[in-house]
């Protein structure tokens, strides 16, 4: 007796078919499943047994063989439980072969048969809809995120005897279905906007230009400036999610398991904000089991390092990579994956180890070894990586009494959403999304400069003692300025503004 069931597993962001084979002969009773299973998936002859018997169904007294093929590809995770179990109802002649073998299936079984939660069901309806299947069936709490999925039938099974009935044909499993447009519609308020930052306007200017060209920004200046302020509200001045990109940013939150119940897409840019005591395996990603990190749950949106010095050395090194790339690369002795990481790094930090070098209002006492220490924990490549750095001083007492409001978030994002339309159409035959990801024969194209400017930038090149990687940056924050702008061509004043922004070189001076 030979049943075979469809299934998935996942490597990186990608789901791959699992065939579940289930083979009983007569023999002594035993359970074993072969294919490379991990620690969850051998535990699941207890749970896969106990859900049966306790579902109303008999359970085998015989030797029942599992086979996960590909046998070579290391499985894990709780999703096998219900597809074994219909494998073995199957093999028994319970549930007719032929409807199983219609929809990819996953699930994990609780002891009395309820069918829980799994990872990375959305990953599972976009490989059954590449692979040609009628549909897919998957626990009721996935049933949301899998139906985002357009052309796959979604079917979320509440208990294991409901799916049995189904297959038997004297019960169905309504389908799942989802709005799509009005998983995108906009909040009617959001916790944080821009009006609420007073003063600043040269700091907010910088921010404004960063999110226009998805430039990496650092920001320099005293406690209470309100970096961390800027940084917070920098998803509200982005553009809105696309379709694609909320597809890309979910794949990787459903791979963790860290989608609400009843959340089917990330609607809304990530905003990650982690410790400077995060380790490079959780800021990269890593593990036994490669796992996503900090920079792939950003994709798409802000990666936020506050106290940019208090971060371990070898951890900030090890962005150097996805800050380039746009993607991590993990490799183990059993497996490579691969996970995007495409995000704008907004960064913040003191002048020096207390804080107070560039405030008019407090003393500083640290001395030039200790500030040379300090900010030698930045090395210079990261530095080059960070297009934009700007200064923030300490807010004067008659900008927090000011009694109207500041340029509210919505209008800033109108501005920025225009000039990411003029990149969008600049880059229609390019795998490039805005100015900031221009490679060298981009700029060489799009980043034409006249005599005056080139002058300006030769001079300043000279005296901050620039490298040929700031060089590049000053160019594509000049061409950002000029799309914010919607001038053709970038003028003097935007080579000028955009020289002010590399005020942390390694020749330069923080004041």
């Amino acid at each position: 007796m030979l049943s075979k069931v469809l299934s998935s597993a996942v490597i990186g962001i990608d789901a791959y078919l699992v065939e579940v084979e289930v083979d009983i002969a007569r023999g002594l009773p035993c359970f074993t499943t072969v294919g490379l299973p991990e620690t969850a998936v051998k535990e699941s002859r207890e749970r896969v047994k106990s859900a049966i018997q306790n579902s109303g169904y008999t359970f085998p007294d015989d030797r029942i063989t599992v086979n996960l093929a590909p046998a070579n590809i290391k499985k894990d995770g709780t999703g096998f439980d219900l597809p074994m179990a219909l494998g073995i109802l199957a093999a028994k002649g319970t549930i007719p072969q032929d409807t199983v073998s219609r929809y990819l299936i996953m699930g994990e079984l609780s002891l009395d048969g309820r069918v829980k939660p799994v990872k990375g069901s959305l990953l599972m309806a976009l490989a059954a809809r590449q692979s040609g299947y009628k549909g897919i069936i998957v626990p009721e709490d996935n049933g949301r995120e899998a139906s985002v999925v357009d052309g796959i039938l979604v079917l979320g099974a509440r208990t294991l005897s409901q799916v049995v009935e189904f297959c038997r044909g004297s019960q169905q499993i309504p389908a799942e279905s989802i709005d799509i447009s009005g998983l995108f519609a906009p909040p009617n308020q959001t916790d944080t906007d821009f009006s609420e930052v007073l003063g600043q306007e040269h700091a907010k200017r910088a921010v404004e230009v960063a999110a226009a060209g998805g430039h990496n920004i650092l920001m320099v200046g005293p406690p209470g400036s309100g970096k961390t302020m800027l940084a917070k509200r920098m998803p509200t001045i982005l553009p809105p999610l696309s379709f694609e990109e909320s597809i890309e940013t979910t794949k990787v939150y459903s791979v963790l398991g860290m989608l609400e119940k009843d959340q089917a897409l990330i609607t809304r840019r990530p905003f990650r904000s982690p410790h400077h005591t995060i380790s490079d395996a959780g800021l990269i990603g890593g593990g036994q089991s490669p796992r996503p990190g900090e920079v792939s749950m950003a994709h798409n949106g802000v990666l936020f390092l506050d106290e940019l010095p208090e971060f371990k050395k070898h951890v900030l090194e090890v962005l150097r990579q996805p800050l380039e790339d746009h993607r991590v690369t993990i490799s183990r002795a059993s497996t490579t994956v691969t996970y995007p990481s495409r995000f704008m790094l907004v960064a913040a930090m003191n002048p020096c180890p207390c804080g107070y070098l560039s405030d008019p209002r407090h003393r500083c006492d640290c001395s030039a070894l200790q500030i040379q220490r300090y900010r030698s924990k930045i090395s210079g490549p990261l530095m080059d990586r960070i297009d934009i750095h700007i200064q923030v001083p300490a807010v004067a007492y008659r900008d927090l009494k000011k009694e109207f409001s500041a340029e509210s978030s919505e209008k800033i994002r109108q501005r920025v959403t225009s000039a990411r339309t003029i990149q969008a159409r600049r880059f229609v035959r390019l795998p490039i999304y805005c100015n900031a990801q221009m490679a060298s024969r981009q700029i060489k194209q799009f980043c034409r400069i006249d005599t005056a400017s080139s002058a300006l930038l030769e001079n300043a090149i000279e005296k901050l003692g620039l490298s040929a990687r700031a060089y590049n940056r000053i160019l594509k924050i000049a061409r950002t300025i000029a799309d914010l702008e919607e001038k053709p061509d970038i003028e003097l004043a935007h080579v000028s503004e955009a020289v002010q922004y590399r005020t942390m070189e390694r020749g330069g001076k923080i004041r």
